[in-house]
C-alpha cells in the first residue's frame, strides 16, 4: 500500500475492484504480521462472524506469520473498510 497517500490508494483499489469483479464476490486478503498472538487475534476478530476462511502460515524461522483470509463481501467499499480496520493494527503489512 502507498502509505504516503492512502486516499489515492483506496480510490484506485475501488476502481480496480469495480472493473474486475462482480459483486457480491469472494475476496482474498493477505497480511504479514510478526508472530505475536495478540495481533493475529485482533485480525481474526475483525473477520469474526463473517464466514471467513482464515489460513495462517509461519515463516521458516517463526518470526512472521502470513495471514490469508477469504471472505464473501458485497462491494468494493466493504473490501476497503476491512483493509482500514486491519491497517489500524500496528506492524501489519497488507499485500
Amino acid at each position: 500500500m502507498d502509505e504516503n497517500n492512502p486516499v489515492e490508494f483506496y480510490k484506485k483499489l475501488k476502481e480496480q475492484l469495480t472493473e474486475t469483479s462482480k459483486w457480491p464476490s469472494n475476496y482474498l486478503y493477505k497480511f504479514i504480521v510478526e508472530t505475536e498472538t495478540d495481533k493475529i487475534d485482533r485480525i481474526n476478530t475483525i473477520f469474526d462472524n463473517m464466514g471467513a476462511v482464515i489460513n495462517l502460515k509461519k515463516s521458516k524461522n517463526g518470526k512472521y506469520t502470513s495471514v490469508s483470509i477469504t471472505v464473501d463481501l458485497d462491494s468494493p467499499d466493504e473490501v476497503i473498510a476491512k483493509y482500514k480496520e486491519v491497517g489500524a493494527i500496528e506492524g501489519v503489512i497488507s499485500l
